[in-house]
């Protein structure tokens, strides 16, 4: 599962958020499978859609991360949850998406297949009301 400012999200989703305001960011795996995972790491990746095939992946002037926009994970056992919080903040208003990445440090560990169908988060950047 994916949370935004605590609202579940799937790709059908739009998540708005206020310019300048950190929002959380919260990513939550279930391993379902008989045997422990890990270690991999999951990074977050902000991009903005220009609806013509054409992804804009050069936004470190418009968005910004708190902490980092990577989670290294050591293991997640079988049948468990595991949660892993983290911060954005826009600088810009938009329609910006959030894709998440894994990255296995072992290739004799497999992810669940379901971890690599975490859809892309939609969040649209507004001006702050005041």
């Amino acid at each position: 599962d994916i949370l935004v400012d605590g609202k579940l999200c799937d790709c059908d989703i739009v998540v708005d958020c206020k310019v300048g305001d950190p929002i959380p960011l919260e990513v939550k795996l279930t391993n379902w499978s008989k045997h422990s995972v890990g270690p991999f790491a999951l990074t977050v990746t902000p991009y903005q859609d220009y609806q013509n095939g054409v992804h804009n992946y050069e936004l470190q002037d418009a968005i910004t991360f708190v902490g980092s926009n990577t989670f290294y994970i050591d293991s997640v056992k079988p049948t468990k949850d595991s949660v892993y919080f983290g911060a954005v903040l826009f600088l810009y208003t938009g329609d910006f998406y959030l894709n998440i990445k894994f990255h296995e440090d072992n290739c004799s560990r497999e992810l669940p297949l379901s971890w690599f169908c975490l859809p892309s988060v939609h969040i649209r950047a507004v001006e702050p009301t005041v």
